[in-house]
Order: structure tokens, then sequence, then C-alpha cells
């Protein structure tokens, strides 16, 4: 008799349930991930490889430069032919991200002996950085939601036009690499809100230095991380993950952001900023009173201090210590408030930029600023705009709100935080699209998660109901015919029935 090993040859290839998951759920990627690079590629292989628009062709000479003469002299550059007859210092008044990034990758491609030269690598930046933001998209899904989901959400944003107007080849602007680097900052920092773990807050701010080097997008980080620390202050989410998340994203990422020229110390002057200070300084008073709390609480703590000798004598009653907590929080932001009022009034706090004040009031540049409300990315979003770069994901979005509000975690806080407000200001300005896309693309893909896995579950349970019952019914059949074949053995054997 054959073994079975012999008799099956493939039997050492045959992969478990897990394994056989991994195995299509990585193809799956490598698939999304080519398809998001070859969509992009569509100027080069009609017409030729060539860089667009003005800002991108200025940025590619920027980049040939840095190649050419290296960091340090691109860094201190003075350009005579930009800005005439003015000039312009280039290492103070752009944002370095996007040409240090196609530099690395030309040295590396030169390192690894691919003769390239430094354009067809500019041109090819955006579609490259787009194949890396579907990676992203699935890691973020699969941290809100689940796996199902980060598939979802990678494939969505390989194909969202909202996103593959600013990623094609030969758009060699900021936006190409910036919404990669948004993304993978609010990712780092979910996943170190998740963990509470300090490597996970360094890595987030390490990943808002690349995104305030690459766009001025990132003020929209710093404001928007903020305030998805105060709704979870307020909500009584407070834990000590938070607590460290925040702390090392703000603290370090803070002083690396401020190595950039172009930012410098506008990151603790300028009124845009100022949010993240203000929840920064907020958060160390509401842990100090938590720990204060615990030492009056606690009978196994040996008080030293004076102080709180005299707090735990006069507040031994846990309707005083609620009293003092929230009189405190209200001297803090009333004294926060006062502080950012002189700061303002005495000029060493610049109040918010044009653009910052038209987002908040539509009308606002086109009655103070005309020449912002004279470019057209700055203007107001038509309905036709939204479903030529949204397409379904405009009816997806709301049920996907649906499903994150019936399953409320802080991630899914962050999510629905972020689909919000990016489509509050995708609404006001047009250009605003690009940075709505991801949250649109996320939110939709839980939806259609989430849909399929009640939908299983429903046919699942609608099949074990039917097997269930046919069992039954087999059963049933077979009891009644030992019944009758019995009765007529026993009117064979009986005469006289």
């Amino acid at each position: 008799m054959l073994n079975s090993s012999t008799s099956d040859p493939l039997k050492p290839f045959k992969l478990k349930t897990k394994q056989q998951e991994l195995l299509i759920r990585v193809s799956i990627l490598c698939l999304v991930y080519i398809l998001a690079f070859i969509t992009r590629l569509f100027s080069v292989l009609r017409y030729e490889s060539m860089i667009h628009e003005f800002d991108p062709y200025f940025n590619y000479r920027t980049t040939l430069y840095l190649t050419q003469h290296g960091f340090y002299d691109f860094w201190n550059w003075f350009d005579y032919e930009s800005w005439y007859p003015l000039g312009r210092i280039v290492g103070g008044t752009l944002y370095p991200g996007l040409m240090v990034t196609a530099a690395l990758i030309y040295r590396l491609l030169h390192f690894l002996r691919f003769a390239v030269h430094i354009r067809e690598v500019c041109v090819l930046t955006a579609p490259f950085f787009a194949s890396n933001t579907t990676l992203v998209a699935y890691f973020f899904g699969k941290e809100i939601w689940d796996s199902g989901a980060g598939l979802v959400a990678a494939i969505l944003i390989a194909v969202c036009p909202g996103y593959i107007s600013r990623s094609v080849a030969g758009s060699y602007d900021n936006e190409g690499v910036a919404i990669f680097a948004l993304l993978f900052t609010f990712y780092l920092f979910v996943k170190a809100v998740n963990k509470g773990s300090l490597a996970w807050g360094l890595a987030s701010a390490f990943g808002y230095f690349y995104m305030v080097s690459a766009w001025g997008g990132y003020v929209f980080i710093i404001n928007l991380i903020p305030l998805y620390v105060l709704v979870l202050l307020i909500t009584g989410r407070y834990s000590m993950r938070l607590y460290v998340a925040y702390n090392c994203m703000y603290i370090l990422g803070m002083l690396l952001a401020m190595q950039i020229r172009f930012v410098g110390f506008q990151h603790v002057q300028s009124g845009e900023h100022m949010a993240a200070m203000g929840v920064f300084f907020l958060m160390q008073v509401l842990h100090i009173i938590s720990k204060l709390h615990f030492f009056l609480v606690s009978s196994n703590v040996l008080v030293v201090f004076y102080f709180l000798d005299w707090v735990k004598h006069m507040l031994s009653d846990t309707k005083l210590f609620q009293e003092f907590l929230r009189i405190t929080v209200t001297c803090a932001v009333a004294a926060g408030g006062i502080a950012l009022g002189v700061g303002m009034a005495s000029g060493y706090i610049s109040p918010w930029t044009g653009r910052f004040y038209s987002l908040l009031d539509p009308t606002y540049a086109k009655d103070h600023i005309p020449i912002i409300a004279s470019v057209s990315e700055h203007q107001p979003t038509a309905w036709s705009s939204f479903m030529f770069d949204f397409h379904i994901l405009l009816f997806l979005f709301p049920a996907g709100l649906y499903f994150c509000f019936k399953r409320l975690s802080d991630a899914t806080i962050f999510i629905v935080m972020y689909g919000l407000t990016s489509m509050y200001f995708a609404g006001v300005m047009v250009r605003l699209i690009l940075v709505a896309t991801p949250a649109v693309c996320l939110i939709s893909a839980i939806a259609v998660s989430a849909t399929v896995k009640n939908l299983t579950v429903l046919l699942r349970s609608k099949n074990k109901v039917a097997q269930i019952g046919s069992t039954k019914g087999t059963s049933s059949a077979k009891a009644s015919s030992k019944v009758i074949l019995s009765c007529h053995c026993l009117s064979i054997s009986l005469p006289f029935l």
C-alpha cells in the first residue's frame, strides 16, 4: 500500500487557512500597488516623459541643482533667475522635502548601477508615492477597522480620481509626496494612541517632520490632532496612552519642524499653531490633577509634601475634589486665553494668515485679499467636482460614518473627525478635495467591509437554519418509515389483526 505522501505529491505545498489568507492578501496588495502606479502613466505612454506646468518645473530645476551641487549649496542658494529682478533665497522660501526625496531616490538608483537622469526620477516620483500610499491606506484601515477594510481602502485610493489628478506622472509638485506623508503621520499617531508606545509616538513625530518638510498643508495635521485630543478629553477617554502619544508627537515634532527654514519659529509664534500648544498645556494640567487625585485617594502612599497634606485635609469629599478640578481647568483655559490675547496684541504671536481665514469664512478672501480669491484652486467646490472626484464614494461615505458611530473607539473617532473636517474644507476650497480623498476612501472602505461581513453572517445563519431544518425533516421521515415498517411486520405475524 502506498504512503499518503507518495499518493499526494502536492501535500507539502498545501497551506493552512491562515497562510492562504495571508497569501491572498499579499497578492491583492501587490496587484493594487502595480495598478496605482500604471494608472498614472498615461501621459508618459501617450506623449513623452516630461514635467508639467510651472511649479513642477521650478521644483525640477531646484532638484537638478541639488543633485549637481549638493545639499549645502542648495540650502544657501540665491537664485537670480526666479522672481526676477529681485531674485529668490531658495532654501528659505520653499519646502525641501520633495527635492530631497527625489535626490535620494536618484542617488540610490545610481548606487544600484541604474543609469537614469534626474528628470525621469522627478517624472515618476508622484506615481511611486501614490503606490506607497495604497500600502499606508491598507495598514491604516486595518488599524481602524479590520484587514478587509484596509484592502478595500487600498483599492479605492489607488483609482480615486480625486487623488489621481494630483499624482500623475510629470506632476512633480509637493502634493505628490505630501498625501503619503499626511496619511502616514495619521496612521502612526493612531497606532501610538492605540498602543501607548513611546516608539510609535516618536515615529509619528518623524512622520510629521517629513510632512512639514514637504507641504504647507501640515497646518491641517497640527490643528486636527489637538482637536481630536480635546474631543477625547471632553468625552472622558483620557488615558496614559493618549498622553504619551500626543506629548511625544508634539514636542519632538515641534523641534524637528523648526529646523525647516521656511517654518522656523512660526511653530511657536504663529496663531495657526497655538491650538496644539494650548492642548499640550491643558494635558499637563489634567495629568498633574489626576496624579494629585491618586495621592489623595491612596492610603498606601506616604504624602511628604505639606501642600498635598493641606489639599487632602481640605478636599476629603469627592464633590469638593470635582469642584476643585472644574475650577482648576477653567482657570487654566482662561490663563491660556489671556496669554494668547496678550501675545497677539504685543505682536509676539502672529495672527492667522489670509488662507486660514478664508477656510473659516469663505467670503473673507473676496472682501479683503482679492489675490487669494483670484486663484482658481481657491474657489468653492461645485457639486459636479465632488461627483467627478468621488463617484460612488459620496454614497458610501455616510454609510461608513454610521458604522463608525456604531462601533466607537479612539481610532474611529479620529477617522470620523478627519472625514468631517476635510469634507468641510473641501467644500470651501476646491484644491482641498485632495486632502479629503484619503478620509473618504477609508470611511467608504469601512462601509463596504462592514456591509459585506454582515451579509455573509446573515447568509451563513440562514444556511445553518436550512441545514438544521433539513436534518430534522430527514430524521422524522426515517422515524415514520420505521414505524410503518414495524406495523406492517406486526400485521403479517399476527393474522387476527
